[in-house]
């Protein structure tokens, strides 16, 4: 994003280029004080005061205390403009290789690592449609939908951060995704008629890749072992593996191989259950059709 000095217009606070940072974050909280104090002390070596460099950089003279106080996370953007009105050379804008790795929440990060270096990826996914494969006006909407309602800078950075997770659909070598999704959730026209459209465009794109099988349980079914929720299993590349399942070993992440063994026999089950790859494709194509 370019801003203009001369324009004379500040953005609102809807516009912010950052996030909070969430105080229960260590690691994060540190890395943004270290980058938020490389920011005012490149300012006052400059002889700049706050409310000039917010005039230059095209923000409000609060959001720079925020940034330079480490309790707002600054987008990249923010920094290569703070970069050229410091007259840095680079150094600022270079701060963004430590401020990207903590711009999303704790817990959201440590599961996109764990995404990012898994070779392998099941998911049985009952209530919605899952992270991986939501597009981000779907997302938008299922955040927008949670109570108590997040605010729009939340929501943003939740989405940003789920979106984020998307990556794993272009490592190289590509992991092996399986995914099996319940009918309900896919004829749930979550944003309206035309995000669910797209969101189910978007699942026809992915199943359609060479690494990914996607499945659909359907409805008129008999009774499955994920009918106490959502399963998730992680492998990776040293046969070590990882895995969750809202109805078993109370919700927590095991990696117990006699746990894991219970979890990947009800995943099991319920892949032999759902329609098979191709005619879960063809259920989506019919379910486009009906619009």
């Amino acid at each position: 994003m370019s801003v203009e000095v001369d324009t004379g217009r500040l953005k609102s606070e809807a516009d912010e280029p950052g996030w909070e940072v969430d105080p229960d974050d260590e690691w994060g909280v540190a890395v943004i004080a270290t980058v938020g104090r490389q920011l005012k002390l490149r300012r006052e070596a400059v002889g700049m005061r706050a409310a000039d460099f917010a005039k230059a950089v095209g923000y409000g003279e609060d959001l720079v205390y925020k940034v330079e106080g480490g309790k707002r996370i600054p987008r990249e953007e923010y920094l290569d403009r703070a970069d050229e009105v410091l007259g840095a050379g680079g150094l600022v804008s270079a701060t963004w290789e430590d401020v990207k790795r903590v711009r999303y929440p704790k817990k959201v990060r440590a599961l996109g690592e764990m995404e990012a270096s898994a070779v392998e990826i099941g998911v049985y996914e009952c209530n919605s449609v899952h992270g991986l494969l939501q597009t981000p006006e779907h997302a938008h909407a299922l955040f927008e939908a949670a109570q108590p309602p997040y605010s729009p800078d939340d929501v943003e950075r939740m989405v940003a951060a789920r979106l984020a997770r998307q990556s794993v659909f272009e490592r190289d070598p590509a992991p092996s995704l399986h995914f099996v999704q319940e009918e309900a959730p896919l004829r749930r026209r979550v944003g309206g008629t035309m995000v669910w459209r797209q969101q189910l465009e978007r699942l026809l794109e992915v199943g359609r890749l060479r690494n990914v099988t996607l499945q659909v349980m359907p409805t008129n079914t008999d009774a499955h072992p994920g009918l106490d929720g959502k399963i998730e299993l992680l492998k990776f590349p040293d046969g070590a593996a990882v895995g969750r399942s809202d109805g078993a070993f109370n919700g927590r992440p095991t990696s117990e191989p006699k746990q894991l063994r219970i979890l990947e026999l009800r995943y099991g089950t319920i892949r032999a259950q759902a329609l098979p790859p191709r005619e879960s494709l063809a259920f989506i194509e019919q379910l486009l059709g009906e619009t």
